[in-house]
């Protein structure tokens, strides 16, 4: 799995594999791209500071400590 945030654009991509996009699906949020068997290959989160904001907020306090905490 891969990660990289677009500051200027504000968006956060996960390649959740190498395999070729077959299609895409769009929501609100973001867009998932998944290969011909329907498998997501890659998440492109819009407005990421936004949305990890807001979903923060509604996380259990042992996955914000595990994710979202910096080391000592």
């Amino acid at each position: 799995m891969k990660v990289h945030y677009d500051k200027q654009e504000d968006i956060f991509m996960i390649e959740l594999n190498e395999k070729k996009v077959d299609h895409a699906y769009e929501n609100k949020h973001m867009i998932v791209h998944v290969s011909e068997d329907n498998e997501p290959v890659l998440l492109e989160i819009f407005k990421a500071a936004k949305f990890f904001a807001e979903e923060s907020k509604v996380l259990p306090s042992e996955i914000k400590e595990k994710f979202f905490s910096t080391p000592s």
